[in-house]
């Protein structure tokens, strides 16, 4: 207890340090997790060239000479000439801007925001994939971390690298960027997940796949759980480990893994939220195959990544929804991205795609919370590209691409957004939500239109924004085009709209985590990624498999095991076992097999009784 009361009045002490830097007066209202959560104020050098709206505008140029400011519609607002490297602008409205010089090959950046006039709900689902131990250096961190939080991001996720911080089997290294970042983005008042996707060559020869003994893992995230206590406050152990750039794993390899990550990060910190090992795909063997394994008692929150159409949102969501138990959706990576194109050493989009992405942006937000996500967290900040895909928002040296202010009026206008349903038009897309607009509850109304069209409002709204959070004609007959607009009305106004309802959350399914982790392990290139199975030879008279189980409970534990083999199928296997704390120990599976399906694996499913710590479950599929 006095441990954990010193921790929290050092990190309170950091926190306050480091928040300084955010203005004069914190304002703070919220209090969550130990932490206070402040209206961010930008740092006086305005990293990025961000500007709150209001703000005189003083930028560093590359050279001197005669410069000319242009607004998101490519209008010559002023021409300004600079004996030095510095311009003075003087104040700006809410929007993004370029400056040229014929000089100069590449276009300056700058954003005007409007302020947040409350701190940031702690319970938005605005989000965003920061990356920030990977992309930027600890000198830059309090930087980064302070755009998020002017943009009203709630939650941002970062990267680690487990083998950076664990080098050899139970040594840690004391100090890292990973512990910077931790403290940096938490004291910039965001809520951090953290994520990675490899093991130590230690831990498998083949990094890309998860740890042969789970007990490498439980360690692990016990260690860093416990090491970030309050300032990461969730982790999804492992990236997409449902696809074969992060090891192709079945359902059931996910599961177990998942049981064995849940013990070790609660062991490290009880409150904090254990995440789904997030899917890159929706396969549906891999989805059923993760349902067989009755993983739901092991994950706080369901998490899944998209970078589909709009219109492929309803069954890509419901797809996971079903299989989620009533948990939270969080989508952990999402967008539509663009490809850049001219100079490959800009990485730049065109003129044209740079706000398209600002549109997409805010259409991927509404689309998602639509479906009812706890958190979404768009795809990404930093300057990032895969082969010919940009999907940054930023650009390399922090300035903003128009993405970043389009984020800006996301954070604020949707802030603590809930969905109310959607516009039951053909002629338009409109997604309504309960929100928390600079802290007052309203209904915010996110629409557009494939063809320009006049849509005549139920009632006149109180304010209309557009793709760029720039405030707009509040009028009752409003013109949509493919450039979404936030309308912004009272919540009376709800029972106006005719709202086609959102989809329901899945019912919660009860279940009790077992300390007892059972896991089937298979030569990886005999695994069938595709049907989530193993594959068996056609003329197989027995199949031997490796069955673990491990114990993560602080005393010894006796169970019964039960498996359950398609008829004509016998299975051998033992008893009943004992397992003391910490233990692992092997078994086999001995399976004379029956007739195999045409188009179905068989499934084996293995149960384990332990009385009153519960049933353990492993259930995977095998094909010819």
């Amino acid at each position: 207890m006095l441990r954990s009361v010193i921790t929290s009045l050092v990190f309170l002490v950091i926190y306050l340090n480091l928040a300084i830097g955010y203005g004069d007066g914190l304002s703070t209202t919220l209090v969550a997790n130990g932490r206070q959560r402040a209206i961010p104020r930008p740092f006086e050098h305005h990293p990025g060239n961000v500007f709150l709206e209001g703000e005189p505008i003083r930028i560093s140029l590359p050279v001197a000479g005669s410069w000319s400011l242009y607004d998101a519609e490519d209008r010559l607002l002023k021409e300004v000439r600079t004996d030095g490297h510095e311009i003075d602008l003087g104040p700006l409205p809410v929007g993004f801007y370029r400056l040229r010089n014929p000089q100069v090959s590449d276009w300056v950046s700058l954003a005007v925001i409007a302020p947040l006039q409350a701190p940031t709900p702690e319970t938005s689902p605005i989000c965003i994939d920061v990356a920030m131990s990977w992309f930027y250096p600890e000198n830059k961190m309090e930087d980064v971390a302070s755009l998020c939080a002017l943009a009203g991001v709630n939650w941002v996720r970062d990267r680690l690298s487990w083998g950076e911080v664990e080098p050899q089997r139970g040594e840690f290294v004391a100090k890292t960027k990973y512990d910077t970042a931790a403290t940096t983005q938490a004291a910039a008042g965001l809520k951090v997940l953290q994520v990675f996707h490899s093991s130590p060559r230690w831990a498998n020869p083949n990094g890309k796949r998860f740890p042969l003994d789970l007990r490498d893992a439980y360690r692990f995230l016990r260690h860093i759980a416990e090491r970030w206590k309050g300032k990461v406050l969730a982790y999804e152990p492992w990236n997409e480990a449902d696809i074969e750039v992060f090891g192709g794993h079945t359902g059931a390899e996910m599961a177990s893994l998942q049981k064995a990550a849940y013990w070790g990060i609660k062991a490290g910190d009880s409150n904090a939220i254990v995440c789904w090992n997030v899917f890159a795909s929706s396969n549906p063997a891999q989805l059923a195959d993760v349902d067989a394994n009755e993983a739901w008692p092991y994950f706080d929150t369901f998490n899944f990544h998209h970078y589909r159409p709009l219109e492929q949102y309803p069954r890509f969501y419901a797809d996971f929804r079903a299989i989620s138990a009533g948990r939270p959706l969080w989508v952990t990576e999402c967008a539509m991205p663009l490809r850049w194109t001219g100079d490959p050493k800009k990485q730049e989009l065109s003129d044209q795609d740079l706000y398209e992405q600002a549109r997409r942006l805010i259409k991927v937000f509404a689309g998602s919370l639509h479906e009812g996500t706890a958190a979404t967290f768009y795809f990404l900040l930093p300057h990032y590209v895969e082969g010919q895909t940009q999907f940054g928002i930023i650009r390399r040296d922090l300035t903003p691409r128009p993405a970043y202010v389009s984020l800006a009026a996301v954070g604020r206008l949707l802030a603590d957004a809930r969905p109310l349903g959607q516009l039951g038009t053909d002629k338009l897309l409109g997604y309504a939500f309960s929100a928390k607009p600079d802290g007052q509850s309203r209904l915010v109304l996110v629409a557009w239109s494939p063809e320009p069209l006049t849509f005549s409002l139920p009632e006149q709204p109180l304010a209309v924004y557009d793709y760029l959070g720039r405030e707009k004609a509040a009028n009752q007959e409003i013109a949509l085009t493919s450039s979404p607009v936030f309308l912004v009305f009272p919540e009376t106004a709800v029972p106006a709209f005719s709202l086609r309802e959102p989809p329901k959350p899945a019912p919660a399914r009860p279940g009790t985590p077992c300390p007892v982790v059972l896991q089937a392990t298979w030569p990886e290139d005999q695994v069938d990624l595709k049907q989530s199975a193993y594959r068996v030879p056609k003329d197989a008279k027995e199949i031997t498999i490796p069955i673990f189980g491990y114990n993560f409970a602080d005393k010894p534990l006796r169970g019964r095991f039960t498996v359950k083999v398609p008829d004509g199928w016998t299975a051998d296997f033992l008893n009943e076992a004992p397992l003391a704390p910490q233990e692992r120990l092997q078994w086999e599976l001995r399976l004379t097999p029956g007739q195999f399906g045409a188009d179905q694996p068989v499934v084996i499913r293995i149960e384990g009784d332990f009385g009153d710590s519960g049933r353990s479950v492993l259930s995977f599929r095998i094909v010819q």
